[in-house]
């Protein structure tokens, strides 16, 4: 059994993080989403992949090479151009034999229902049942099969949700030859599983038991949140002396935790960080390789991506921060609404009370900067001493 793993999308609605690299390297719980699912395809059983990449796909690539490093064996196939899930899938019709999963890169789910769909000969979808499957694929099902799909129906009449995760034939690859665009411009594999049950081909459904939706940046607080509940303290640098470590902390190679520094798990630190003095960590912070969270600073419920320097009085809650970006003495990162409201991002309820900010790469700011409540910051962009930065801003901005 191989497992075709589609990472070829930006995953628009996850910028400004994606305007540097795909959605599958997005990382949670210092992994990239990407392997957590791998790890888990793993656990299943499954030792050959095939993982269809193409935006930022030397981001890919250079991470997971030939797969030696989890001692399976990756194959790749590139998508030129993101012409949809059907398209990606007949990529792969030569290097499949027989039966085959297909996953979506950018998804979290549990070994155990991988395993389930592996041991299946025909035709099956993951399904799961959500509150509102609006911005999901909805499915109708009847006496354990698929009888209808419906692509992010405005109202539709179901709340089981297509959960991205599939035992195909190599029926499909005849159905995605007849499959036609769709509205969207994109060939979807929904209409391809359509065509198979129109030509009579019966697709059974398992409803899994564990799955978390990550469409949006916020979501990944929530992921990051999950995956940090099963911790397990280990501490693989140097921890000075005077420095209180409570519940599960996670230090890497070559981090140095220095006097004073107070961490409640669960918090990971990468490798190669220096941590302090006299900083406060809270719960459900990962911090990436290379990073320096400096003296008198506060991270709480946050991921900080690999090369990211906070290193002098900073505040920062509920946020993500990206790769090597540098913050000014003094900046503050705002994370709840005065009134306490529902935070909104352009017009979207986060179903958060407490969201910070959606930080790109290379970011900087100038002494004292503030960054609102809710605001998603571009890539290289730049907010200067004093400056309160708000709203969505664009990459390379100049805020002053």
């Amino acid at each position: 059994m191989k497992a075709v793993i589609l990472a070829a999308g930006e995953g628009s609605r996850m910028r400004p993080l994606t305007y540097t690299k795909p959605k599958v390297m997005l990382p949670i719980a210092n992994k990239p989403i990407l392997e957590h699912l791998l790890i888990e395809a793993i656990a299943a059983g499954i030792k050959e992949f095939i993982f269809v990449v193409g935006y930022h796909d030397e981001a890919v690539l250079g991470y997971f090479g030939d797969g030696a490093k989890w001692s399976v064996r990756i194959d790749y196939v590139k998508q030129r151009k993101q012409l949809g899930t059907a398209d990606a899938v007949r990529m792969v019709s030569e290097l499949t034999a027989g039966s085959f999963l297909l996953m979506n890169g950018d998804m979290a789910i549990g070994r155990s229902d991988i395993k389930v769909m592996a041991a299946r000969k025909k035709a099956m979808m993951a399904v799961i049942e959500v509150g509102d499957t609006k911005d999901l694929g909805a499915v109708e099902v009847d006496k354990g099969r698929v009888v209808r799909i419906h692509e992010k129906a405005e109202n539709p009449p179901t709340r089981l949700a297509n959960a991205g995760l599939y035992l195909l034939t190599p029926d499909i690859f005849d159905a995605i030859s007849r499959t036609e665009k769709s509205p969207r411009g994109e060939y979807e594999l929904t209409d391809s599983l359509t065509l198979l049950m129109e030509a009579g081909h019966r697709i059974a459904v398992h409803m899994i038991g564990q799955w978390l939706d990550i469409s949006y940046p916020w979501d990944l607080l929530t992921a990051n949140e999950t995956f940090m509940a099963g911790l397990k303290a280990e501490n693989a640098g140097e921890v000075e002396a005077n420095v209180v470590m409570k519940g599960a902390v996670a230090v890497g190679k070559n981090t140095v935790v220095r006097s004073g520094s107070y961490i409640i798990g669960p918090v990971i630190i990468g490798e190669n960080c220096d941590i302090g003095p006299n900083c406060y960590i809270r719960p459900c912070t990962a911090i990436g390789d290379n990073c320096h969270i400096g003296n008198a600073v506060e991270v709480k419920n946050c991921i900080v991506m690999k090369g990211t320097k906070l290193p002098h009085h900073n505040y920062v809650g509920d946020s993500v921060i990206g790769e090597a970006c540098n913050f000014g003495a003094g900046t503050k990162v705002a994370n709840l609404r005065l009134d306490k409201k529902m935070i909104r991002v352009e017009n979207i309820d986060t179903g958060r009370r407490k969201l910070g900010a959606i930080v790109g790469d290379m970011v900087e700011t100038g002494i004292n900067a503030s960054i609102n409540v809710g605001s998603m910051v571009g890539d290289h962009a730049f907010i200067g001493p004093g400056a309160v930065a708000s709203g969505v801003i664009a990459p390379e901005s100049r805020i002053c």
